[in-house]
């Protein structure tokens, strides 16, 4: 006998879509979406994710266009025709410096007294990171070099000052570098945030100062603590020479970036680099071998965080054609190679000699450069 179902078999239609979209939610969340290019890009299991998925740098470096960009003789239309030809190039992130030599934009006093930074290097910044997103390039953002304290340059002594003593690092840190990652932190296209260009050379040579590198390490500590603390941006330093970021390649002095090193100088666990990014030139190979024919253990290096190569030069390493370096350092385990430069600052290349290799890296490998993309 037929039966006219009770309410309590038969739903209504408003407690039925709730049901439905209750599953749904849950599904989402044991399947999450497919990542975009645009996600945010973090480690996991050193390796970078954007999203659920995994990404490998296939970068660049543009340092700059005009030296000290931001602040000076920023030229936008430059920057949004350039990140196109990156981004058409197959190019998925470039490594920017955002001060050259610290003349420009941050205001610091002769004591090493950071105050901030002028108005024009902010609204400068504010249009780079809204043509990054817009070319969807992931930005590396190297905030200062050794160039900062280059003999070469009037303001050197300011920032030799800065790096003398904790409290005026932590004044960069509290009027220039929080503010910055506040003011960045919502757009995925800030990636990272590299502390400082070849540190070493502020270490050896006179003419940079000299600074032991626990002067350098308290910055490094310092920065990234903050950085942490307040985005999911990734931290690292950009080592010239792999002896400063190893324990056992030959030559080594320690890994000066490493835990341990950054924590004898801050005791906190934001005080540490999400990742190591050395960089390569043909003269570290007569000491190392040929690092993108060998997988950064057997180079010497760390691998309990991911390694990429920041820098290493657009035209190729030393019998070896760019296309190879890049699909060598793949295939030997690194997780990025950025080339020097895009835009032929110097006599290493240029995208001329660099699209080739992106190109091909991007054809094979479509997934790991843009994931997400059709």
């Amino acid at each position: 006998m037929l039966r006219t179902p009770s309410p309590r078999n038969n739903p209504p239609r408003r407690e039925l879509a709730l049901l439905l979209l209750g599953l749904t939610a849950l599904f989402a969340a044991v399947h999450p979406a497919q990542a975009a290019l645009g996600d945010r890009i973090m480690v996991a299991e050193a390796q970078f994710r954007a999203g659920v998925d995994r990404i490998w740098i296939n970068g660049a470096n543009t340092p700059w266009h005009s030296w000290n960009d931001f602040g000076g003789s920023f030229d936008p239309a430059w920057w949004d025709a350039h990140f196109q030809s990156l981004h058409a190039a197959g190019i998925n992130a470039t490594r920017v410096w955002i001060t050259c030599n610290g003349e420009v934009g941050i205001q610091i006093d002769s004591a090493g007294q950071v105050r901030g930074a002028t108005s024009a290097h902010w609204n400068d910044l504010d249009r780079l990171f809204e043509i990054a997103r817009r070319h969807r390039i992931y930005v590396m953002a190297t905030l200062l070099s050794f160039d900062h304290f280059k003999d070469s340059h009037p303001g050197h002594d300011r920032w030799r000052q800065w790096l003398r003593r904790d409290d005026t690092i932590d004044s960069f840190i509290e009027h220039y570098l929080v503010p910055f990652v506040h003011r960045y932190r919502d757009n995925p296209y800030l990636w990272s945030i590299d502390l400082m260009n070849e540190p070493d050379w502020v270490h050896e040579n006179a003419d940079n100062g000299r600074f032991p590198w626990t002067r350098l390490q308290s910055y490094f500590a310092r920065g990234a603590r903050a950085i942490h603390a307040n985005s999911g941006i990734l931290v690292t330093v950009g080592i010239a020479m792999p002896k400063y970021n190893s324990d056992s390649t030959q030559g080594a002095v320690g890994n000066m970036i490493g835990d341990v090193a950054l924590r004898a100088q801050l005791n906190d666990p934001d005080a540490r680099v999400d990742f190591y990014s050395v960089h390569y030139y043909d003269w570290i190979g007569k000491f190392s071998g040929n690092l993108f024919y060998q997988n950064p253990a057997a180079a010497g290096l760390p691998t309990d965080k991911p390694n990429l190569f920041g820098e290493m030069p657009a035209n190729g390493t030393k019998g070896h054609t760019t296309a190879e370096d890049y699909e060598g350092a793949y295939r030997n385990g690194w997780q990025g190679a950025m080339g020097w430069t895009s835009n032929g600052v110097d006599d290493n290349g240029s995208l001329r000699q660099l699209a080739p290799a992106t190109e091909a890296f991007r054809e094979h490998h479509r997934t790991l450069v843009f994931p997400g993309e059709p």
